[in-house]
């Protein structure tokens, strides 16, 4: 993977294909490199020069040595976005539908480049990480059917339906979390295959807003719709478009795909809103008979 390194200043040249090798994801935060006999002779290159190049990339922040532990990718370079006002946009609920909007030219892109620019090992991996995501166990809670006809409905078995739908949802709230990360870990392999290095590292300091928008989005499609095959397919038909090297066919299928979460969840949203307008006709009547 890394060619001799010759004839020029070595030190300086270590130093650039070491931040290369960070920019492109190769060495990510918090990893440990090489000790330095061993990552010499991988560079094929003097200890001396290596170790000028390790400080060179200590001098800039990007790496830090531990006493009797070796050298690390610095962790801060992961760091997430953790301005406040980023905060409050993420943990309002009204702002999911902005994130998803976002995603489809974050993740349409990163689509589009890497059918475009992938390569036969960017594809293995993709096709790994969709492989290991876990189903959505959306089988876990459906829907009750609930007639709002006047007096046929009961107000306690509405509100006992919604509180067992909590209840669920506090339960498997792990494991939702779980799918989520997972999404993440296959959109970022998506987005390391369309070797954009501003794609990337876009993406990576927005892991924790996507983790948290992608599970706000399984928690209302598990207790409110049946799309387990539909969301399975699609995402298929993502990879298999990169994988063909179609760049056109890639963008759009994640486009439609991320296009259905939001018309479904938009449709769950709506009859929820119907829902509670019923609970709240059936109060008032209730009310009024216990005035009479």
């Amino acid at each position: 993977m890394h060619a001799s390194i010759k004839n020029q200043k070595l030190s300086d040249v270590i130093t650039e294909r070491l931040e290369s090798m960070i920019l492109d994801g190769t060495l990510v935060a918090g990893e440990k490199l090489l000790p330095e006999r061993l990552l010499a002779e991988k560079f094929q290159v003097s200890r001396p020069s290596l170790r000028e190049a390790i400080q060179n990339l200590q001098a800039k922040g990007l790496i830090e040595r531990k006493q009797g532990g070796g050298t690390f990718i610095k962790k801060s370079l992961s760091s997430k976005m953790t301005d406040p006002l980023l905060a409050l946009v993420a943990s309002r609920p009204e702002t999911q539908f902005d994130l998803l909007e976002f995603r489809h030219a974050l993740e349409g892109m990163a689509a589009y480049y890497a059918a475009l620019r992938g390569q036969p090992e960017d594809y293995l991996a993709l096709n790994n990480a969709l492989n290991s995501l876990p189903s959505l166990q959306n089988s876990t809670v459906q829907e009750k059917s609930t007639s709002v006809k006047g007096a046929a409905v009961n107000k306690i078995e509405v509100k006992q339906n919604l509180s067992a739908q909590n209840k669920v949802q506090t339960d498997t709230d792990s494991d939702t979390e779980k799918e989520a990360q997972a999404l993440v870990e296959f959109y970022l392999t998506m987005a390391k295959a369309a070797h954009n290095m501003v794609l990337l590292h876009v993406m990576r300091s927005m892991q924790g807003m996507l983790v948290d928008n992608i599970k706000r989005n399984l928690d209302m499609l598990r207790a409110g719709a049946d799309v387990e095959v539909q969301i399975r397919e699609q995402r298929h038909a993502i990879v298999q478009a990169i994988s063909s090297q179609d760049p056109e066919a890639a963008r759009e299928a994640s486009n439609e795909h991320l296009g259905f979460v939001e018309s479904t969840l938009l449709d769950i949203n709506k009859r929820d809103v119907k829902l509670q307008r019923a609970m709240r006709r059936i109060e008032v009547k209730e009310n009024g008979k216990a005035v009479s």
